[in-house]
């Protein structure tokens, strides 16, 4: 059976996909209903199987439908990636970059790293971007990302890992907190109190939220800041408790009137990996930064 695919068919897909509505995945490409309907029906004939369901409350993806979006957003992808390459080589740079990566990897451990990357290599642009693990290991998968770096447990079949960092998740509370004196604290007592947290694009907003949610809780967010010190400042001044990692705690404690104290939980600490679809079939610009993160893990 021979299959022919329309750039703007997967496109169109992809849009009814992300936003489970016809109408919806017409609009964001730019099509009227009755257009984008008919490509529906001739992809659905050209293929020989159902794609969408159709339902008062949208569309949804039969296995075949859900098998195309799969790889129609790998070659959307690989094409966007294609596009900026070239356009960037013709500006004189060599080499593009993609890193997804926790809010921990981010703030903590990579800017060091990747100071010493860009020097050595001002040919190579990143593009750096913060996302929950689970997401992470997904875009590695995709082909989103060249590299992912995820925190805790994370299921990473299929893909190359490499042990990179160890961080624990610690508490910050102001000088006088009833919590201030102890050592260790549970998270679930955490939860009795006020939160100052970060921004709901942060990773570590995502996983906060999640481990409350497994206890059949729900944390009492008082305000949500940007980065670790606009929390820490925030706690100093009796706002709240707040969960960041001990390596940004620490560093905060030194110029701020707080108390860090540890989470008790065993989820609390915090293994880092990098992981990638093939060390062999990265560029070796590619190659190059991972060297360098294993040589910062070994350093650590």
């Amino acid at each position: 059976m021979a299959m022919h695919f329309d750039l703007v068919d997967l496109r169109l897909f992809v849009n009814i996909a992300d936003s489970n509505s016809m109408t919806r995945g017409a609009e964001r490409s730019h099509l009227s209903l009755p257009a984008a309907s008919v490509r529906i029906k001739n992809l659905e004939e050209g293929i020989g199987a159902r794609l969408l369901y159709r339902g008062s409350q949208g569309v949804t993806l039969t296995p075949p439908g859900q098998a195309l979006a799969h790889h129609a957003r790998q070659v959307l992808h690989q094409l966007e990636h294609l596009r900026g390459d070239l356009q960037e080589y013709a500006q004189g740079v060599k080499g593009h970059l993609r890193i997804f990566a926790s809010t921990t990897a981010i703030t903590e451990f990579l800017p060091d790293v990747l100071r010493t990357y860009l020097a050595r290599r001002p040919d190579v642009n990143i593009d750096l971007r913060e996302r929950v693990s689970d997401e992470i290991v997904r875009a590695v998968v995709d082909g989103q990302t060249d590299l992912g770096i995820v925190a805790g447990t994370v299921r990473t079949e299929g893909l190359e890992v490499m042990p990179y960092r160890t961080d624990r998740l610690v508490v910050a509370v102001p000088a006088a907190h009833p919590l201030a004196t102890l050592e260790h604290v549970p998270f679930e007592d955490t939860l009795a109190f006020d939160h100052v947290g970060l921004q709901e694009a942060s990773a570590i907003h995502a996983f906060m939220h999640a481990q409350a949610e497994r206890l059949n809780r729900r944390v009492k967010l008082r305000i949500q800041v940007g980065n670790f010190e606009a929390l820490c400042r925030m706690v100093e001044a009796g706002v709240g408790v707040g969960m960041l990692p001990a390596s940004a705690a620490g560093r905060h404690r030194r110029t701020m009137d707080i108390r860090v104290v540890t989470l008790g939980d065993e989820w609390a600490l915090r293994r880092l990996t990098v992981c990638m679809r093939s060390y062999d079939s990265l560029p070796v610009f590619a190659r190059e930064l991972v060297d360098l993160l294993a040589e910062d893990a070994a350093a650590s």
